[in-house]
C-alpha cells in the first residue's frame, strides 16, 4: 500500500477508537446517573466539561501544529485520552467522573485538530470530499459500538467495564502509526492560491468561505450532539426499551445510517463537483434540512414511527458530513492549516455539542424531553440556511496533476 492509504486507514482507525470513546457515555448514562443520583441537567454536564476542556486545548495545539512534527503530536493525544479513559475504574464519585471526562477532552482535541491537517497534505483539495468522507465514517461507526459497547458490557459488568475496555485499541494502533506512517510535507499536496485570508490568521477572520462552512456544521453539532446523548434515555423513556435493547437499536440503525448516508453524501457531492464547486456546501445544507421531518416524528410521533423516523433522520443528517470538513479544510491553506482547524473545532464545540446537552437536559428537567430534543430540529434548519448563504463563498477547486510528495 501506498504511504498516503496507509495513513488514510491508520488514522481512520484511530478516529474510530476515538468516538467509540466518546459514545461509551451516552451508552450507560441511565447506570451512571441511578448510581449517583443526580439530576438529567448534571448528567448533560459530563458531556459539557469533556467539550470544555476540548475547546481550551484546541487553540494551543492548533499553534503547535503549525508549528512541529505533526505524528508526535497525534501519538501523544492518542496515549493520553486512552490512559485517561482506563482510570474510569478508580472513578467512584460524580465529581471523580466529571475531571476524568474533561481530561479527556484534551487528548481528543489533539487528535482531532491534527489527523485532518496532516491527511490534507495526503491529498490535493479535488480529492478531499472523497477523503474525508472515508476518514469521518468512524463517526456513525465508532459511535455505534460505543452504544453497543455500552449496551452489551454495561448491565452485566457494571457501567466502568466498557470504558476500560474501549481504551485498549487506540494504544495499540497509536504504536502502528509510529511505525509505518511518514510525515507529509506540509502544503505539498494544495493546489488553491495562498491568498492572504487563506494563509494567514489575521486574514482567517475575512474569509467567509471559512466562516459560513464553520457555523453551519456548529448548528449541525448542536443537534447531532444533543440527540446522541440524549437518545438512549429517550428511547428508555418513550419506547418503553431496556438500556440493552435501546443501545443495540440505536447502534444498529447508527451504523447502517452513518455507513450509507457518509457513502451516498460523499459519492453526490463528489459527482456534483465536476459541475458545481458549490457542491460541498450544499450537500451539507440539504443534508440538515431533509432530516428535520424524520426528527419531528421521532420526538412527537407515536412509538410504533421511533424506529423508522430515527433511521431517516439519521440517513440524512449524516449525508453531509466528508463535504462540509472537506469544505472547512479547503478553505485555509497549509500554513496556518492546524491554527484554523483548532479555531473551527473550538467554535463547533462552543456553540454545538458542549452546551446542547446540558441545555436539552435542563429544558427536559423543567418541560419535558421531547420539547428539550425539539430544539435540535431548530438549530437543523438554521445550520442549512447557514450553509446555503456560504454556498456563495465557495473557492473553486483546480484538478491537481498528482499526490504530493512525503517525507
Amino acid at each position: 500500500m501506498s504511504p498516503p492509504v496507509i495513513a488514510l486507514l491508520l488514522l481512520t482507525a484511530l478516529n474510530l477508537v476515538n468516538f467509540i470513546d466518546r459514545y461509551v457515555l451516552p451508552g450507560v448514562q441511565p447506570l451512571v446517573q441511578h448510581e449517583f443520583g443526580v439530576s438529567d441537567e448534571r448528567m448533560g454536564a459530563l458531556t459539557t466539561a469533556f467539550f470544555f476542556t476540548y475547546m481550551i486545548a484546541a487553540p494551543l495545539t492548533g499553534w503547535l501544529g503549525d508549528r512541529l512534527s505533526r505524528k508526535p503530536l497525534i501519538i501523544g493525544g492518542v496515549l493520553l485520552w486512552s490512559l485517561a479513559t482506563l482510570t474510569t475504574a478508580y472513578v467512584h464519585t460524580y465529581s471523580q467522573l466529571f475531571w476524568r471526562h474533561a481530561a479527556v477532552g484534551i487528548g481528543e482535541a489533539t487528535f482531532s485538530i491534527f489527523a485532518p491537517a496532516m491527511l490534507a497534505d495526503f491529498y490535493p483539495e479535488a480529492e478531499r470530499n472523497r477523503i474525508f468522507s472515508i476518514f469521518y465514517i468512524a463517526i456513525p461507526v465508532g459511535a455505534a459500538l460505543g452504544y453497543l459497547l455500552a449496551g452489551a458490557i454495561g448491565p452485566h459488568y457494571g457501567w466502568r467495564a466498557p470504558f476500560m475496555l474501549g481504551a485498549v485499541p487506540g494504544i495499540l494502533i497509536a504504536v502502528l502509526l509510529y511505525f509505518f506512517v511518514r510525515e507529509p510535507v506540509r502544503g505539498s499536496a494544495d493546489h488553491l492560491d495562498p491568498s492572504r485570508s487563506r494563509s494567514t490568521l489575521r486574514g482567517l477572520f475575512r474569509n467567509p468561505a471559512f466562516w459560513f462552512a464553520t457555523l453551519g456544521l456548529a448548528t449541525l453539532t448542536f443537534s447531532m450532539g444533543g440527540i446522541s446523548v440524549w437518545l438512549p434515555t429517550f428511547y428508555a423513556r418513550f419506547g418503553g426499551y431496556t438500556l440493552l435493547e435501546a443501545n443495540q437499536r440505536i447502534g444498529a440503525i447508527t451504523v447502517i445510517d452513518g455507513l450509507a448516508g457518509t457513502i451516498i453524501g460523499g459519492w453526490l457531492a463528489q459527482r456534483w463537483l465536476r459541475t458545481n464547486h458549490r457542491a460541498l456546501y450544499l450537500v451539507s445544507a440539504l443534508s440538515a434540512l431533509l432530516a428535520v421531518p424524520g426528527g419531528l416524528v421521532m420526538f412527537f410521533g407515536p412509538k410504533s414511527l421511533l424506529m423508522p423516523a430515527t433511521l431517516v433522520a439519521e440517513f440524512f443528517l449524516f449525508l453531509g458530513t466528508g463535504p462540509i470538513n472537506a469544505a472547512i479544510v479547503n478553505s485555509i491553506a497549509a500554513r496556518i492549516r492546524a491554527s484554523a482547524v483548532a479555531i473551527n473545532l473550538f467554535m463547533i464545540h462552543a456553540l454545538g455539542d458542549a452546551p446542547s446537552p446540558r441545555i436539552i437536559g435542563w429544558v427536559s428537567d423543567n418541560h419535558g424531553l421531547r420539547i428539550g430534543l425539539a430544539l435540535t430540529l431548530l438549530a437543523m434548519v438554521l445550520s442549512a440556511v447557514i450553509l446555503f448563504i456560504g454556498a456563495g463563498f465557495a473557492p473553486r477547486l483546480a484538478q491537481p496533476a498528482g499526490r504530493g510528495a512525503h517525507t
